[in-house]
């Protein structure tokens, strides 16, 4: 029987901490590489929570004025800027305060030790995501070459491809994205795959088309775990 393939979001899901740094990075980078000068919040006036930062970063140079194909010379290189400036900025941040959820090694550890194959889903650049997680001591549960991020497509649910792909094109209905907004639930069910939402305080209640609703990670390990023995 093929096992589960778990595809886990970052923000909100696995690293609940507000970080700076993004901004910091990202804004800087857009000024560069185009002739823009959002303000201080603009990622904050957009739609951004579960987006991809490509589609994060159109959103923003939409919001300036900026027509698509303008805003398509660049974007690729936007985000590989985006990802150098990020972990430049972090060598000398302050990240003793950031968090995973309450019990997140172990619910992994569980999966893991099921057979349940974990990797990483999210809308970061894949250096951001992988420099999170080693923060938080979680980079051993999701091996490199695997997973999809936010410069390998602007689309979330093209993500979930690329990530069945990378694992060896795994089976659609044997992939479970696990996240917490309801971009994490569209892109799923785009994708054909199935949703868990993890309540997370930048979430809202949207979440009725969801497969499973947990108020923790160890409730979606249960799940998880549940459906893994279920023929298929």
């Amino acid at each position: 029987m093929t096992p589960l393939l778990g595809l886990f979001d970052v923000d909100g899901t696995l690293f609940v901490t507000h970080d700076p740094v993004s901004s910091e990075a990202l804004l800087p980078a857009l000024r560069e590489l185009y002739s823009v000068n959002p303000p201080a919040d603009a990622v904050e006036r957009v739609d951004h929570a579960g987006q991809t930062s490509l589609r994060i970063a159109r959103e923003v140079l939409r919001a300036e004025g900026l027509a698509d194909g303008a805003i398509d010379e660049q974007l690729d290189n936007w985000c590989s800027l985006f990802a150098r400036r990020y972990l430049e900025l972090l060598e000398s941040a302050d990240t003793t305060g950031w968090r995973a959820p309450p019990q997140a090694a172990v619910a992994l550890s569980r999966l893991s030790e099921a057979g349940i194959q974990l990797a990483l889903l999210t809308g970061n650049p894949e250096p951001m995501a992988r420099a999170r997680m080693e923060q938080l001591g979680l980079e051993r549960f999701f091996r490199l070459g695997q997973g999809a991020f936010g410069c390998d497509a602007e689309k979330r649910s093209a993500l979930v491809g690329i990530a069945r792909e990378r694992a060896g094109g795994w089976p659609a209905h044997r992939t479970v994205e696990i996240g917490d907004t309801p971009h994490d639930v569209r892109s799923a069910h785009d994708a054909g795959v199935r949703s868990i939402v993890v309540r997370s305080p930048r979430g809202d209640d949207a979440f009725r088309d969801a497969d499973a609703i947990c108020d923790d990670l160890s409730a979606a390990a249960d799940v998880l775990l549940a459906w893994n023995r279920q023929p298929g």
